[in-house]
């Protein structure tokens, strides 16, 4: 984070995602404002409080994409949730609570893999020599007489050479016996449905009850290789400083971003199903405002998260939001509805632009297609007049309109080996002008 200052924020995000200047620089502030908060006393950094993010903004204008670069940016734990899928308490559905968990388990598993990075090295010489065991077993000492000085000599060289073969690659075809070790549950769960939120791990909390079987299998030697390895690895990282270490990142650095969180506002006084909305809103403010949630690693403090919300707000308006709730979130974002212009900047310029992916797919197929300027400005057209004569999804029309567009390409690329197309105006006009002058199939197709 040293180096990421905001104005470099902002460059890293315009490599993906076009224009909506305003809400990139309010994410980029509210970023460096971590950064900076973490350089202060510890008695005044608890008093800095986040400042939680309202973008408000049609479908499709890059609210998701701008939060979720960001978190890997910072590679802070990020968890993106949809406030339509909550309920109020007491009603059948997902508290609010569990997106809390969910954050922490995202934050178990980076830390996790970050660790097992830096224990691979160890594993991987531990994993070596438990293979050579296997493949060489040490000489035993026969009615307790030790090997001679001359065997055990002998052994060691026949190891070290095994050794040298294993990490050329010359054993790579020989199979080898390994044990892995697996604890059995003794009844089954039919399905997962419904119990999605019951934050009990069987395994976990049966632990040193459930009874251990060994299973033995026969893999070639890479993979057992890795299987070693791996075991190795976990027993060399501390779960339990894993887990202190992501609960405090967690804590300090957590992003979660609340998509949808118009259609939990509700117009007026709420009544009939307007009712549990309203609920969600006051069972989400307690852990905006900064409350403690219980998970199986531990409690987990939330006054340090970043929340950001987003939603579209078509039907209603964030003042429609419960007041306590507004006031949670004071940087409020309008983004742009996208136009013909940001089309042709998103179909050419991002790091992962829609030609450049489409051009890369079919190149797997030894099939190049080269999109022409022109192309590019017709395509760009029948997605912006999509979106004007029909509902407007923003940028997401793109996707419809190129997957039409390719669909012929798509489907008989796999017979057009080492073929090349130009995909210009004429090929786009041939291939959608119908589509877009019958206004109900472009409802449909488009």
């Amino acid at each position: 984070m040293n180096n990421l200052t905001p104005r470099r924020i902002v460059e890293e995000l315009d490599r993906y995602i076009i224009g909506q200047h305003k809400a990139k620089k309010a994410v980029a502030i509210a970023m460096r404002n971590r950064w900076r908060r973490q350089r202060l006393s510890p008695e005044l950094r608890d008093e800095v409080l986040p400042k939680n993010i309202i973008m408000i903004g049609p479908t499709g204008v890059g609210k998701t994409e701008i939060a979720r670069r960001l978190s890997k940016l910072a590679n802070a734990p990020f968890v993106k949730v949809e406030a339509s899928k909550f309920t109020e308490v007491g009603y059948v559905g997902r508290d609010v609570e569990s997106m809390i968990r969910d954050l922490t388990e995202i934050s178990i598993s980076m830390v996790k893999t970050e660790h097992m990075e830096k224990v691979q090295e160890k594993a991987k010489t531990l994993a070596e020599d438990r293979l050579l065991d296997l493949l060489l077993p040490p000489p035993r000492t026969a009615r307790g007489v030790v090997p001679e000085e001359e065997e055990k000599e002998k052994h060691r060289e026949t190891r070290e050479r095994l050794k040298m073969q294993l990490r050329e690659g010359k054993l790579d075809n020989r199979y080898v016996d390994i044990e892995v070790k697996e604890k059995i549950i003794p009844f089954g769960v039919v399905s997962n449905v419904g119990l999605e939120d019951l934050e009990i791990n069987l395994k976990e909390m049966l632990g040193n009850f459930l009874p251990e079987k060994a299973k033995r299998k026969k893999v070639k030697i890479p993979e057992a290789l890795l299987i070693i390895q791996q075991e190795e690895a976990n027993k060399l990282i501390d779960m339990d400083k894993v887990t202190k270490e992501a609960t405090a990142r967690v804590e300090q650095s957590g992003i979660v971003f609340v998509d949808e969180i118009d259609k939990i506002a509700s117009r007026g006084h709420a009544h009939g199903p307007d009712v549990s909305r309203e609920g969600v809103q006051r069972d989400l403010l307690p852990i905006v405002e900064g409350t403690t949630v219980t998970t199986k690693y531990g409690a987990v403090k939330t006054e340090h998260i970043l929340f950001i919300a987003a939603g579209a707000f078509h039907m209603s308006k964030p003042s429609d939001l419960i007041p306590e709730l507004q006031g949670r979130f004071p940087i409020r974002v309008e983004l742009d509805a996208l136009g013909r212009d940001e089309f042709v900047r998103i179909l050419t310029e991002p790091y992962n632009a829609l030609t450049k992916q489409y051009r890369a797919l079919l190149s797997t197929e030894d099939v190049m297609i080269e999109f022409t300027k022109d192309s590019v400005d017709e395509i760009a057209d029948i997605a912006a007049h999509v979106n004007e004569k029909t509902e407007n999804i923003g940028a997401r029309r793109l996707h419809t309109v190129l997957e039409k567009l390719l669909e012929d390409i798509s489907f008989e690329a796999p017979e057009k080996k080492n073929g090349e197309l130009v995909i210009d105006k004429k090929y786009v006009r041939e291939k959608l002008s119908e589509i877009v002058k019958d206004e109900d199939l472009s409802r449909y197709i488009l």
